[in-house]
């Protein structure tokens, strides 16, 4: 038996184009034939399961071995193998109609994965590597004749008989000179440990050899042999596959860990298992997390069917559960097309949804079931909770009953818990809610201690989301609103009808702004003379909440009219308790040049409490104040 022809394609050679395409992602080749190699062994299980094979069926183990002088790697199994009719059915006839097609089809393609798996072009990956390729199998079917068929990347091709003694196939790639890097042992290694890490036929790599125990020599001592052990690199049934009633706590930790040995243990975990109205398992883990966001992403594993396709799942797992960690596995997503048709996909939204929904349940039901034990790990999992109330309408719906506000003093409360418990004493004269809160309890400190002498409460909103966070839910609670604790003074902060005077006549009040403005000599200072306890500091400087959040979102890369506000210079007021006695002070001093010294003393400490002392100024304030010590 001997036949040559050309592959059943509309063009002179498709091989160049496919290297054009997939050459950035040229390691799937290896992806792609150990995958066709499973799927051979799997189905003649099946066979032998259905009585429709009842040959021996032996070690399944699918191995992939290399030769560096030959320059070749052999993908083998022990599956279904192929009759010649068979070959030209799978192999040479390309299911599709022309190459101009093809290009066109696929001229904007980011990846491989776009493109392999479309039109069965699986096998064909195999030219991204090799000038020629050699197949070489022998069928399950009884009177089968064994065959070979090769091709050196050209439309042309040849088949005859082969010497194949047992059920299989093995496909042989003569590595080109432009990818003898796959002829490295550990470059194909970690090809092999990235996607075949968890396919459920052992996958053999390679020998490596063991020092025994052989009995012992004539003086007594111990013989050692060298034996060859088998260099299973796979796991055939990793947790996902498995029922959650068949694993332990440890089982889900060992496998974490075998996903992430550098990482802390997981805060807890949500298996998924749904087989309708589509197919997916998984596992996700809450990792403890870190405010710094980036190094947190990319940590979901996607697979088809126990096949590792890639770590870019933003498509599929909601945008705030990015930060999640895990591994999820389903034949329904459509692994070959576009991102833009990924987001529309039916299946793709049904089971963005559906982990929604896990996660949000997950939650509540830790929620209620220990609360002080939630509360203990709100600091790690407050972030996603929050990015999913921002980004997710239905997450949010389910979230308001777990969502926690913790105030300064390490009390948590559910936000219609907290809204009870500020209600009576935060209410402002115009019926307005006025939540208070603080970004940095150091920085903040005597405004916080002034909110709580007026026994106010004060939230703690410290997390890099948190500015979006108070954004979202000032808009979903009614009549109520939010306001750093800094932004102005403590009489202001929540105005009420009964206010301290101030008991400055009208000219003391110009007299002391005249001589504060002209210590401070900067016109992004804005000066006022205020009414407040004799007991709040003589000088306050704040910005005003709504100016400080616009310079936020700007910085924070908000474009149009937020970078309007970003480019402006920050502006603060600054209040003077015109009821404090170092105001008395100030006006009873005997000279102008002593009163701007004190004026000036007394600004620098309220800078100095901020934060905003620094260079030349704090050296200047450091020295006016052993001079008037």
């Amino acid at each position: 038996m001997q036949e040559k022809g050309t592959i059943s394609i509309h063009t002179e050679n498709i091989f160049p184009i496919i290297k054009k395409f997939l050459y950035s992602d040229h390691e799937i080749f290896l992806r792609e034939l150990v995958s066709n190699a499973v799927d051979a062994t799997q189905k003649i299980k099946r066979l032998a399961t259905l009585g429709q094979y009842t040959g021996d069926l032996g070690d399944l183990t699918v191995e992939v071995s290399f030769d560096e002088k030959k320059k070749t790697i052999t993908i083998s199994d022990k599956g279904l193998g192929m009759t010649a009719e068979e070959i030209k059915k799978y192999i040479n006839q390309i299911a599709f109609s022309g190459a101009t097609e093809f290009v066109e089809k696929f001229k904007d393609a980011k990846d491989a994965n776009e493109i392999i798996g479309k039109f069965g072009l699986g096998f064909y990956s195999a030219f991204m590597v090799a000038k020629n390729v050699e197949i070489h199998t022998l069928s399950y079917q009884e009177g089968s004749e064994p065959a070979i068929w090769t091709c050196d990347g050209s439309t042309e091709f040849e088949i005859k008989k082969g010497k194949k003694k047992s059920r299989g196939t093995d496909i042989i790639l003569h590595v080109n000179e432009d990818s003898v890097e796959f002829l490295d042992k550990w470059k194909l290694q970690g090809i092999l440990d990235k996607y075949c890490k968890f396919l459920p036929i052992p996958i053999k790599f390679g020998t490596k050899s063991e020092s025994v125990e052989d009995g012992v020599d004539d003086k007594g001592e111990k013989k050692w042999k060298s034996v060859e052990v088998d260099n299973i690199l796979n796991t055939t049934a990793p947790i996902w596959t498995k029922s959650p009633s068949d694993l332990q706590d440890e089982d889900y930790l060992a496998f974490y860990k075998s996903l992430y040995p550098m990482g802390e243990d997981p805060l807890f975990w949500i298996h998924l298992n749904v087989d309708y109205p589509f197919n997916l398992t998984g596992v996700l883990y809450f990792p403890k997390v870190k405010n710094d966001f980036e190094m947190q992403r990319n940590k979901i594993k996607l697979f088809s069917r126990q096949v590792f396709i890639t770590d870019e799942v933003k498509d599929i797992v909601p945008e705030f559960l990015m930060l999640l960690h895990g591994v999820i596995d389903s034949p329904d997503i459509p692994l070959n097309v576009s991102r833009s048709f990924l987001q529309a996909d039916g299946n793709v939204k049904k089971i963005n949804n559906y982990i929604t929904k896990k996660v949000a349940d997950k939650l509540s039901e830790l929620f209620k079931k220990d609360r002080k034990v939630y509360e203990e790990k709100w600091n790690d999992i407050g972030l996603f909770v929050k990015y999913g109330m921002i980004s997710e309408e239905k997450f949010y719906e389910k979230g308001k009953e777990f969502t926690l506000l913790k105030n300064t003093k390490e009390e948590y409360y559910t936000l219609d818990e907290y809204r009870e418990k500020v209600l009576p004493t935060q209410t402002d004269k115009s019926e307005q809610l006025v939540y208070l809160y603080s970004t940095d309890l150091k920085k903040q400190d005597s405004f916080i201690d002034s909110a709580l002498k007026k026994e106010y409460d004060v939230l703690v909103l410290d997390s890099p989301i948190d500015n979006h966070f108070i954004q979202h839910i000032e808009s979903k609670l009614e009549k109520t609103q939010l306001k750093r604790v800094d932004s102005d003074v403590v009489e202001k902060l929540i105005q009420k009808d009964s206010t301290y005077a101030n008991l400055l006549t009208e000219d003391q009040s110009k007299s002391v702004k005249e001589l504060f403005e002209k210590a401070i000599a900067n016109k992004t200072y804005s000066v006022d003379i205020e009414g407040l306890s004799p007991e709040e500091m003589p000088v306050t400087i704040t910005m005003e909440e709504w100016m400080r959040r616009m310079k936020e979102m700007a910085q924070n890369g908000g474009g149009g009219p937020m970078s309007f506000y970003g480019s402006l210079p920050d502006s603060y007021k600054v209040a003077i308790n015109g009821n404090h006695p170092l105001v008395d002070k100030i006006l009873k001093a005997d000279t102008e040049e002593v009163q701007v010294t004190l004026a000036k003393q007394a600004f620098d400490l309220a800078l100095l409490s901020q934060g905003l002392l620094t260079g030349k100024d704090l050296t200047a304030f450091v020295k006016r104040s052993v001079e008037l010590i």
